[in-house]
């Protein structure tokens, strides 16, 4: 659906972005991350045709923006962070008027302009002022008017911003129905966002792609090892020594001091002192010798031994820790000379 082939943009001499490179399927959810000026608007506006990139080709469903800009446009609903609403038209009035600008044929306007409004929520507000209208309102209107000629992609900037709580649900799942019909490439600051709606991540820092996965993939990508916290019940020792015999850990951490419960019920025959021994139980750390799963091997080895597992849970690299390592190391002495703030002239306004 979506080709964006070594694509840059300069600015001044200096680089904006930087042999931008990645495709996108019909069907997907993608979502696009970077701190601010990294490039993320920038790439979008050449991707719908607000600018035309320095270098590459982007073609949208087999068509070249460069070469057939007009048949390439007509495939794309694009929201802008800011949306492009007159507010002193009505809904009904402003939707008619967009389709009028989409060349969406007359006889068919009445009822996409009734589609838009009844898939974004719209009901009962065709009549009223836009100005009048709610922040949240006037989101889903944007997206409204992004999608009212049936386009193949959605191009979203930040289609959650400055949305309360309820608000940005409301849209999230909006976004998600949307991608059942649709392409969806979005950009957010929000990075539980793209864990609740998007099949895949990009992530650009300073003009270039430095992740493109899907999010399932993100530890292996990053070169995670596999991690499980435990808590084990029975003798702290004795749990070390059979979790470290085992050929497929690596390194077994203690993450605290042993957890003590309640007092052991008494069982006939048992001494006084034993029964009202509590019982204790150890927080562990366990990593892999290998990166491969170890969750069955500690299960069948504790249990065997007579330790039962309280708790197991596989630890893994956050979304917003992968996003941390990758934009905030150092840049290199060749990136910061070529492009020193290149691109964040151009967001300033729309990325922060």
């Amino acid at each position: 659906m979506l080709e964006v082939k070594q694509v840059s943009k300069l600015y001044e001499n200096a680089r904006g972005v930087h042999n931008i490179d990645f495709s996108m399927q019909r069907g997907e959810i993608v979502g696009f991350l970077g701190p601010n000026g990294a490039g993320k608007t920038t790439t979008m506006r050449m991707i719908t045709g607000y600018l035309n990139p320095t270098h590459g080709q982007i073609w949208v469903d087999g068509h070249s923006m460069a070469d057939n800009p007009k048949k390439a446009r007509r495939k794309i609903g694009y929201l802008p962070e800011t949306p492009p609403l007159y507010p002193e038209m009505t809904v009904q009035a402003y939707l008619r008027f967009i389709a009028n600008l989409r060349d969406v044929p007359a006889r068919e306007q009445k009822l996409r302009v009734g589609e838009a409004i009844d898939k974004l929520g719209l009901q009962g507000r065709e009549k009223q002022i836009i100005r009048s209208l709610s922040k949240g309102y006037k989101q889903r209107l944007g997206l409204a008017q992004a999608i009212l000629h049936q386009p193949d992609l959605l191009i979203l900037d930040e289609p959650t911003s400055g949305l309360d709580p309820k608000q940005i649900i409301e849209i999230r799942q909006l976004i998600h129905e949307l991608g059942e019909n649709h392409t969806v490439l979005l950009s957010t600051h929000i990075l539980p966002e793209i864990n609740a709606i998007c099949n895949r991540v990009l992530i650009i820092n300073q003009g270039r792609v430095v992740l493109d996965e899907r999010p399932e993939n993100l530890g292996r990508t990053m070169g995670e090892t596999f991690e499980v916290s435990l808590e084990v019940k029975g003798p702290r020792e004795r749990i070390l020594t059979e979790l470290r015999s085992l050929e497929a850990v690596g390194e077994v951490k203690e993450l605290d001091a042993p957890v003590v419960s309640e007092p052991v019920a008494a069982e006939a025959g048992a001494s006084a002192d034993a029964a009202s021994a509590p019982a204790a139980s150890v927080k562990l750390l366990v990593t892999s010798a290998d990166r491969s799963d170890i969750r069955e091997d500690l299960f069948f080895r504790l249990a065997g031994a007579g330790y039962p597992i309280l708790e197991m849970k596989r630890e893994s690299l956050s979304l917003e820790d992968i996003f941390l390592k990758l934009t905030t190391d150092e840049p290199a002495a060749t990136d910061s000379a070529a492009a020193p703030d290149a691109d964040s002239k151009e967001e300033v306004d729309t990325d922060a």
